[in-house]
């Protein structure tokens, strides 16, 4: 049996479809489970809940935790750490595996030009020391020897997906829809690299099946040859056969409009992640499985179709 904890995400439904590639006992837990293959079995459960995570985990070879709660700094505060600290002592107890997907949030900003697996962990954000504080719970745990796991970080995704998850599907592609202009953050003009949404569950569901993967930190794969935010509109207005126009929003400006839009507030601190070139390095997966990340005007074509 492999579980996907949070299968109603941005990745939980795309990671289904990958794992039937090697297994046809897949469970899917959310507070609704929707299948995604026919022979999926469904587990409603409320994973802020001790009890139902130990019930969800139970039976399971491998466990993926893919779960994104509200982009809210006071509910990451409270959910994050008790989930983790959940889900580490329900696989423990189960002998299951445990995959994490994870985001860049807990790196030193001065790596974001370049991140490795290696760069250093010194948040600059209260969701990246929140991020920083459940990763290091994982590796601590495997550190003692009790827990085999594995963490699979992805940077900023794109696709389509499910919800609001992604930064650049909302404030490019959906605007656009819309008749909008295109938001960016910070600066149009650094590089930034994105991992499309089916790379990452692949990347995810190969990880989760490879036993010499575990015990370890993974970049998931992405396409190192970032655009421009004025690049990335372009691309998209191509593809939707539009004059794509594009707005790009300062610190101070989200900071005071944080006043009276909450999610504003919330993406304030992470504006370093947009005043400098934001390039995420998989070679190390890549290499080890002969993997090709998917180009990024295949990806916006495929978000133009399917998002």
């Amino acid at each position: 049996m492999q579980t996907i904890l949070g299968a109603g995400g941005a990745i939980g439904g795309p990671l289904a479809k990958e794992l039937r590639a090697y297994t046809d006992q897949i469970r899917l837990v959310s507070r609704k489970p929707q299948k995604v293959n026919e022979g999926d079995i469904l587990h409603p459960a409320d994973l802020t809940d001790r009890n139902e995570v130990f019930r969800a985990v139970e039976g399971s070879e491998v466990v993926y935790l893919v779960i994104g709660f509200p982009y809210n700094i006071k509910i990451w505060s409270k959910e994050w750490p008790a989930l983790m600290r959940n889900t580490i002592d329900a696989c423990k107890q189960y002998k299951a595996r445990l995959v994490f997907f994870d985001n860049v949030y807990m790196y030193d900003r001065n790596a974001i030009p370049h991140m490795t697996e290696e760069s250093p962990i010194n948040p600059s954000s209260k969701k990246g020391r929140v991020r920083a504080e459940i990763a290091q719970l994982l590796l601590d745990e495997i550190k003692q020897g009790g827990l085999t796991a594995l963490i699979a970080r992805a940077a900023d995704f794109y696709g389509p997906v499910k919800g609001n998850t992604s930064v650049l599907n909302e404030l490019v592609f959906k605007n656009l829809q819309k008749g909008k202009r295109a938001n960016w953050f910070a600066s149009a003009d650094k590089k930034h690299t994105y991992t499309y949404v089916p790379d990452a569950a692949k990347g995810t569901a190969i990880l989760g099946n490879t036993a010499d993967a575990y015990n370890q930190v993974w970049h998931l794969p992405t396409n190192p040859n970032g655009l421009t935010g004025r690049e990335f509109v372009a691309l998209f207005g191509k593809h939707m056969k539009m004059d794509a126009k594009l707005s790009v929003m300062p610190q101070w400006m989200a900071s005071a409009v944080g006043l009276f839009v909450p999610i504003m507030k919330e993406l304030a601190e992470m504006f370093y992640q947009y005043d400098r070139d934001y390039i995420f390095d998989s070679g190390k997966f890549n290499r080890r499985f002969n993997f090709r990340p998917a180009e990024y005007e295949a990806g916006v074509i495929d978000t133009v179709r399917n998002g």
